[in-house]
């Protein structure tokens, strides 16, 4: 029962991967949330998929995997705080070039690029914060998502209820599951969604509170 258990959450930490959930959050706003909201053109959706995959994972999931084969990291999963500062960096730099592109070439929403913006913004602060103490990328990214669709809902005035409810247990299940690993500590999970959170979150606030 134990090894199924470990198994299932080494499963969740792989499919909820920090850089895999940008694209989900992108996914989830061009198929479901922005339908009704914003009509996009054809191929929109696809474009701006594409496009945060290759930004937010692609390219700095080649770097870290270049690391490891180099021997610089252990682990895709970067579970030595000492071995997650030059992979942090080349995500915020793939961030950054996300941000670029959603705003000058995709045109994105308002809510939309602040919520890429201070995505990146907590790829930062977690990269900071890593120096002294490790805190969750897992947490982090999921706190993003969150933020994301609550910044959706502010910008429009429209709640997928029923959207963030499965994001906040997931983000549950994912939680569980670093610490069951021994990936992390309850705090750090904790401070980790937090960030995501507050970061994709207080931006959009600021501006259509």
């Amino acid at each position: 029962m134990n090894q199924l258990l470990n198994i299932l959450c080494k499963g969740l930490s792989l499919v909820l991967y920090p850089m895999l959930v940008p694209t989900y959050g992108m996914a989830l706003f061009c198929a479901a949330l922005s339908r009704s909201i914003y009509p996009l053109p054809a191929g929109y959706g696809v474009i701006v998929c594409t496009a945060t995959l290759v930004f937010t994972c692609l390219i700095p999931l080649g770097m870290i995997l270049m690391l490891k084969k180099r021997g610089v990291i252990d682990s895709i999963y970067l579970t030595e705080r000492s071995q997650r500062t030059r992979p942090y960096l080349y995500s915020i730099a793939g961030f950054a070039v996300w941000c670029f592109f959603a705003g000058y070439t995709l045109h994105a929403p308002l809510y939309l690029l602040w919520t890429a913006i201070g995505s990146t913004a907590a790829i930062a602060i977690v990269a900071a914060v890593n120096i002294y103490w490790k805190i969750s990328a897992h947490l982090c990214a999921m706190g993003g998502l969150t933020g994301g669709i609550l910044s959706f809902g502010m910008a429009t005035g429209t709640w997928p209820t029923v959207t963030l409810g499965a994001t906040l247990l997931t983000s549950l299940l994912l939680m569980f599951a670093r610490i069951r690993l021994g990936a992390h500590s309850p705090e750090q999970t904790v401070a980790g969604y937090i960030t995501g959170l507050a970061c994709t979150t207080v931006p959009n606030l600021i501006i259509y509170a």
